[in-house]
């Protein structure tokens, strides 16, 4: 039997070293460091012994970059138009994803309809799931629509395992385009001394996978669980071992779903998919379903946001209460909480406002996410506008990037923004001074305003229309 040798990974950068410590050497991070067991063959060769690549002739010679034929990768859709979206268009065959997001967030619910979309086309999937028994995943599924639940239930293979040896030799034998293991943390193999989910048997059945969708063509779905710090349970490694890496967000008590892309080989990464969670399973939602209300409220400012290849309009909300000088509060959903102080800075130096002894509050409706510079002027307006109860008024959308020194900065693709804007029904655009003449083919669509500082941003908030009327505290107002 080899010897094991064990070494100490870390869950943070994956940096492996030779002895455990309380603050990983690489990067800083505490007691992250987790015990690893190899086989010690792998490691070098002792002082005076002949390396262990000494002899061994390549299997494929190396050469000119000219001479390598380009190859064409295949992609097949799983019938998730917005699982598609993410990856680049579909999978490419051969590849291993790695599908993270919080338990009970949907993860298997996604998995089961993208499997059943594929194999009502007559393609064998495979669905290997280590915390549910197969009863339990019929259950699930047949709560699912799905377009043909006869073909889909021929070749939607179910398998309740826990050994990688065995979940990859029915996959052999089944051939399926789809293998989906779920989850990688209670997966294990028989020959390592040590319990599902350590750092040895992550890596080694997260390598077994990877090898096997490598060597036959099919495409393996790996699904991690996420630590209550947000990050993928396990080292870094996993990570670096797939081809994507999908993150699945937002609140369990909610509808609204979004899967964004961390890593994609094959596409980009500025992807992102909108779904609904229903009794049917999750449904897609179409960007115009996240639109801003028309009602103009205090403290509420459109703003066209970049998500890949689409513009969504979201919708910024703030809320300016009074607070304790000195120790007032900063709180963000959606919005870099960082970038939010920064603001709120520049409004009270350059916008003439006292923010100091305020509580502030700022979020994205929908459970959007917004981290460009872009959205700094709708955040700003947003902010002035609850602190003064004035509002831009209905219809009207901002743009623009804020600099420390109050100045509105150009952005990118602003006819993209806008004309999305305007197509949604906007019907007026606070936009960069500088910019204003790239929105000419937008005249008599919509009333383009420039503004060069924050100053002027905030003299275009009016009074808050009279046909607003406030509710009364009695009464709720959440919307479901």
């Amino acid at each position: 039997m080899a010897k094991l040798r064990t070494s100490w990974v870390c869950d943070g950068c994956g940096g492996v070293q030779v002895r455990w410590a309380g603050k990983c050497p690489d990067c800083g991070a505490w007691d992250s460091l987790k015990e690893f067991r190899h086989d010690a063959g792998s490691a070098p060769a002792a002082d005076g012994a002949a390396p262990a690549w000494q002899g061994l002739a390549s299997a494929s010679p190396a050469v000119p970059l000219g001479q390598v034929e380009p190859l064409e990768a295949p992609r097949f859709a799983t019938g998730v138009g917005e699982l598609d979206r993410v990856l680049g268009g579909g999978c490419v065959p051969g590849s291993a994803i790695l599908l993270g997001g919080d338990p009970g967030i949907g993860k298997s619910t996604l998995l089961l309809q993208a499997l059943g979309h594929v194999a009502a086309l007559g393609t064998p999937v495979l669905y290997a799931s280590s915390e549910e028994s197969a009863h339990q995943v019929k259950l699930r599924a047949e709560r699912i629509e799905s377009p043909s639940n006869a073909e889909r239930d021929r070749h939607l293979y179910l398998l309740a395992d826990t050994n990688i040896a065995r979940i990859l030799e029915q996959a052999r034998t089944i051939k399926p385009a789809i293998l989906a293991i779920d989850s990688i943390q209670l997966v294990s193999r028989h020959d390592l001394d040590a319990l599902p989910g350590s750092m040895s048997q992550l890596r080694r059945c997260c390598l077994d996978a990877v090898q096997f969708a490598k060597s036959t063509g099919t495409v393996v779905i790996v699904v991690g669980h996420v630590t209550k710090e947000g990050d993928l349970a396990g080292p870094k490694l996993l990570e670096h071992m797939v081809d994507v890496v999908l993150s699945f967000e937002g609140d369990r008590h909610l509808a609204w779903r979004v899967v964004r892309g961390v890593k994609n080989r094959f596409g980009s990464t500025l992807e992102i998919g909108l779904f609904e969670m229903t009794g049917s399973g999750l449904e897609q939602v179409d960007e115009g379903a996240i639109a801003p209300d028309a009602v103009a409220r205090a403290g509420c400012v459109s703003f066209p946001t970049l998500a890949g290849s689409r513009v969504l309009l979201a919708e910024i909300q703030s809320l300016v209460v009074a607070g304790i000088l000195g120790s007032a509060k900063r709180k963000g959903s959606g919005v870099d909480a960082n970038r939010l102080a920064m603001m709120i800075a520049v409004l009270e130096r350059h916008g003439g406002l006292r923010l100091g002894d305020r509580d502030i509050y700022a979020s994205v409706a929908g459970g959007l996410r917004i981290v460009e510079p872009a959205g700094d002027l709708a955040v700003c307006l947003a902010v002035a506008g609850a602190h003064l109860d004035r509002t831009l008024g209905r219809g009207t959308a901002a743009i623009g990037e804020v600099a420390l020194s109050g100045e509105v900065r150009p952005t990118r693709q602003l006819l993209q923004r806008a004309s999305e804007a305007v197509r949604r029904g906007c019907s007026a655009l606070l936009v960069p001074a500088g910019q204003v003449g790239d929105l000419k083919s937008l005249a008599g669509k919509a009333d383009i305003v420039g503004v060069t500082n924050v100053a002027q941003a905030i003299d275009q908030l009016g009074a808050v229309p009279s046909a607003v009327v406030q509710p009364s505290p009695r009464v709720s107002t959440r919307r479901g």
